[in-house]
C-alpha cells in the first residue's frame, strides 16, 4: 500500500525520502569517500549503529538511490553502491558542504579514512 504524502511541497517531499539523522551521511560516505561495504560505513565518525545502518541501507535501496552486490565467498557480505539516481544527489550534499563552511564555524571538509 502507497503511503500517503503528507504534503505536495518538494522539501517536505524529499526530507521525507531522505531527511533523517543518518541517510545523508551513508551518502556521503559512498560518494565521497568511495565506502561500499558494511563495515566501512561503521568506522564514521559520526558513529551510526549496526542496526540503524541496516535498517537505512535497505531503505536506500527500497529507494532505489543504491544497489547492493555481494562479494567474496560469502553469501550475505555486500557491496553497495549509488544508482545513477543516487549519484544525482551530488549537488545537493556540495551545496550542504559550501553551506556549512560558510555558516557553521569550525566545520571543514572532512578527509577519506
Amino acid at each position: 500500500m502507497a503511503q500517503s504524502k503528507r504534503s505536495y511541497c518538494p522539501i517536505a517531499s524529499t526530507l521525507d525520502l531522505i531527511g533523517d539523522r543518518w541517510t545523508l551521511l551513508v551518502i556521503r560516505d559512498m560518494m565521497f569517500f568511495g565506502k561500499q561495504r558494511f563495515e566501512e560505513f561503521l568506522e564514521s565518525p559520526e558513529g551510526i549503529s549496526t542496526n540503524i545502518l541496516a535498517n537505512r541501507l535497505k531503505s536506500l535501496e527500497d529507494l532505489n538511490l543504491i544497489v547492493k552486490q555481494p562479494y567474496g565467498n560469502h553469501p550475505r557480505r555486500m557491496n553497495y553502491q549509488l544508482t545513477e539516481r543516487g549519484q544525482s544527489l551530488r549537488p545537493v550534499l556540495v551545496a550542504m558542504i559550501e553551506w556549512g563552511l560558510e555558516h557553521i564555524p569550525e566545520t571543514m571538509v572532512p578527509k577519506g579514512d
